[in-house]
């Protein structure tokens, strides 16, 4: 089902350009941008993957990873075909790195979906799997329904999105679960092939000051993005444009697609960033893909008592009270009910 894009400009000889994301493709007539999702059909900028969907199941808002809104909380994930990246460990490559063609998904509506998530009892939407700034339209609908009904929102990105459109989101997005894939730009064209590390710290910013809750996710990949230098400038950068209150997730990289030679994150790198972070300033970093390890555990910032003990996705116990500490009483940052 077409659906013509929102925000895009027309240029000389035909030409238009997408201003959803940071490529910001100049598409020439009949052809498609670098992403593959928009075209160039007469004129018009059109999307091809509106409404489809690839992907959808009920998680716990902790499989995101996100641990400080709605802990235990059930959303409807949702995705779609497509990415503006083509990051060589993606463990969804088999969607998000499309290349045209079948696209092997099926048409649910904005409203359908909506149905679908009462029906369930879910809490929320998320817009996963693969990169939802693609599905522009799409999400920018459903989030509108969504919050109608008394639903929260997430995103689940790499944070390249562009300004424009995330300030056309922002209204209706609770949280902006963003992939932070390093702090150079080298590192980020070798994972994303692009010079992409300010515009996502930038959107990140943003999404912020736009008061969207923020969480980043840095999946450690050895020998790519696993150094002292990087680790340490995302943390201080995360401290320093975020706040402290930011959650950091240090997640275990797995070998797939391009890259599957490589061996898993060892443990010791992942504990090795979480100091990192901890002697930046962060008050809650955590550790991912290592289960039952201490540090998948929500700790009081103030007093250092244990708050939310996980297996996982699975909270096995919250001892927030009111936003609150249990044990001192210091509010923690978050949303909580």
């Amino acid at each position: 089902m077409l659906r013509e894009s929102l925000l895009y400009e027309r240029l000389p000889r035909g030409y238009l350009r997408c201003l959803i994301c940071q490529r910001r493709c100049s598409i020439a007539p009949g052809k498609r941008g670098w992403c593959l999702t928009r075209e160039n059909r007469r004129g018009r900028l059109v999307s091809l993957i509106y409404g489809e969907v690839s992907s959808l199941s009920m998680n716990p808002i902790e499989k995101k990873p996100v641990f400080h809104f709605l802990p235990g909380s059930v959303w409807l994930s949702v995705g779609s075909v497509g990415c503006n990246f083509r990051c060589p460990g993606c463990q969804n490559w088999q969607i998000a790195h499309y290349k045209g063609g079948p696209m092997g998904t099926t048409y649910v509506g904005p409203g359908e979906l909506l149905q679908m998530a009462l029906r369930e009892g879910a809490q929320g939407i998320s817009w996963t799997f693969n990169e939802p700034t693609l599905w522009f339209q799409y999400t920018l609908e459903g989030a509108r329904l969504a919050k109608e009904q008394g639903l929260f929102t997430n995103y689940v990105t790499n944070g390249f999105i562009s300004p424009e459109a995330l300030r056309m989101l922002s209204p209706w997005l609770d949280v902006f679960r963003v992939d932070i894939k390093g702090f150079f730009e080298e590192t980020y064209r070798k994972i994303a092939h692009t010079r992409a590390a300010q515009g996502v710290r930038s959107s990140t910013e943003l999404a912020r000051n736009l008061g969207v809750h923020v969480e980043c996710v840095t999946n450690i990949v050895p020998g790519v993005n696993d150094s002292v230098e990087e680790l340490r400038a995302i943390a201080r950068w995360i401290k320093d444009a975020l706040g402290v209150q930011t959650p950091w997730h240090i997640s275990r990289f797995y070998p797939h697609c391009e890259w599957s030679h490589l061996e898993p994150t060892p443990v010791e790198t992942l504990e090795q960033a979480w100091h990192l972070g901890r002697e930046a300033g962060l008050w809650y970093v955590y550790l991912g893909n290592v289960p039952g390890h201490k540090w998948e555990n929500t700790y009081c910032h103030s007093c250092g008592g244990l708050l939310i003990r996980r297996y996982v996705f699975q909270v096995l116990q919250n001892r927030i009270r009111n936003g609150r500490c249990s044990h001192c009483g210091s509010p923690v940052p978050g949303r909580w009910q």
